[in-house]
């Protein structure tokens, strides 16, 4: 991708008011709420992108703090941009991978976990990496509260399929399942597309959804 190749990406992001600190993570689990100067429950999406996604919904949400996590420093500084020309006091961004998220968030202290095209990891060698497997499964588990629930959503059938089969092992349920959310009318009530979105809905490729808990 030509995004993660940006030459200074990686030092712009360090210098960003909107980004915590890589040095400083460790002193972020049980912190958030401090962090954010509120005692607004704590939002998450993992694997953001360019940010237009977790951005509008802290503009829309300002009851909620949210935190975008991105690992490639190239595809985060959008998201900095992004906050450059309108910044929002109930967001902040982390360059990390996701397999770190456990040392970054205290048990029960994320309030929702979103997930938006990730990642599809084709290869079976591979599965334990996609981020709705049953190991990450476990990993957020442990810093979503006990109501708390994750959302996904991808284009690609067979990741959504490969997701839908890790959640009884894993111990999760569905609470809502659909392969084509652009249909599903009160579904659509409040949704906030993301980039990639937009552009495979505009193709005519369907997106599945699901919302689970445990």
């Amino acid at each position: 991708m030509r995004l993660r190749n940006i030459t200074g990406s990686r030092e712009m992001i360090a210098r960003s008011p909107f980004v915590v600190p890589e040095e400083g993570l460790s002193d972020c689990p049980g912190m958030w709420q401090k962090i954010f100067g509120n005692s607004h429950p704590v939002r998450i999406e993992i694997g953001m992108g360019k940010g237009r996604f977790i951005h509008t919904m802290a503009k829309e949400h300002p009851e909620f703090n949210y935190v975008g996590i991105e690992k490639y420093s190239s595809v985060l500084l959008r998201a900095v941009q992004k906050m450059e020309k309108e910044e929002l006091p109930n967001l902040k961004f982390i360059r990390m991978d996701a397999e770190e998220i456990t040392k970054v968030f205290s048990p029960g202290e994320v309030d929702r976990i979103y997930l938006n095209f990730s990642d599809p990891w084709p290869k079976d060698r591979h599965a334990r990496r996609r981020l709705p497997s049953r190991e990450f499964l476990a990993r957020y588990d442990r810093i979503l509260k006990k109501d708390g629930v994750l959302e996904f959503k991808t284009d690609n059938r067979e990741l959504f399929d490969f997701a839908v089969g890790e959640l009884e092992p894993a111990g999760w349920h569905a609470d809502v399942l659909t392969y084509d959310l652009h249909r599903e009318r009160e579904l659509m009530e409040g949704n906030v597309m993301t980039e990639y979105e937009e552009k495979f809905s505009q193709q005519g490729n369907p997106i599945c959804k699901y919302i689970i808990s445990r």
